[in-house]
């Protein structure tokens, strides 16, 4: 399955609705990133959402670039409240 990926801000109800993901294929990432079916009902729902389009790589770039903040956070925290989150980790895109 190709995807498209891209970037837009989740405004709340009706973003995606229970008929877009029987639609299409929608993952949502860290920092409004989302990986979307490469489809006609997936470019359509970009589009509705004023989606800026983006490719894997730059994509990838901006979930990698939060996940290194998120775990530079999560290692300045004490031992105890470490053990109360899991530290954020890495991950690809499909």
């Amino acid at each position: 399955m190709a995807n498209l990926y891209c970037t837009a801000t989740n405004t709340g109800k009706g973003f995606f609705t229970h008929q877009d993901r029987n639609d299409f294929f929608l993952n949502g990432n860290g920092g409004d990133v989302w990986v979307v079916e490469d489809n006609s009902k997936g470019a359509a729902w970009i589009n509705r959402v004023s989606g800026t389009t983006k490719t894997k790589v730059e994509a990838q770039a901006i979930v990698d670039g939060i996940i290194s903040t998120n775990q530079t956070a999560w290692d300045a925290l004490s031992e105890q409240e470490q053990t109360r989150i899991i530290r954020p980790e890495a991950h690809p895109l499909p």
